[in-house]
């Protein structure tokens, strides 16, 4: 009886053992989780002219709001006074027509619409600020 016991005990002990090995390579460990790909920002900025911004607070800044609640989006600066606005974006993860398309369809979608985008050189002052 005592053998029986102690072989019992000892098939208990390596089945243990055993399934802690295999529940250990089942899960990914700290190293292979922090090697995830990391994709660089593309930061571009261009220079939209807006047309059918009636005021400054109405318009320009729901413009602005609608933007910045945009992934990707890191700055936007609508003004009502140039019915221009300066866009700041990771083309990454946003693209010039997706942001023309938040601008037209800001308000309903029939109000706004973008007479241009350009393309304009990222000013050092605008990177420090993101």
């Amino acid at each position: 009886m005592k053998v029986h016991i102690k072989f019992i005990s000892l098939a208990i002990f390596m089945l243990f053992f055993i399934s802690c090995d295999s529940k250990k390579s089942e899960k990914p460990s700290k190293i292979e989780s922090s090697e995830q790909e990391v994709v660089a920002e593309d930061l571009h900025q261009v220079q939209v002219a807006i047309k059918g911004m009636t005021c400054e607070i109405g318009c320009a800044r729901l413009i602005q709001s609608k933007l910045y609640k945009a992934d990707g989006i890191s700055y936007a600066n609508i003004s009502f006074a140039d019915s221009s606005g300066v866009i700041s974006f990771d083309q990454n993860r946003i693209s010039e027509d997706e942001i023309k398309q938040i601008i037209e369809r800001t308000a309903g979608g029939d109000i706004y619409s973008v007479a241009s985008i350009e393309e304009v050189e990222l000013s050092d002052e605008k990177l420090e600020t993101q």
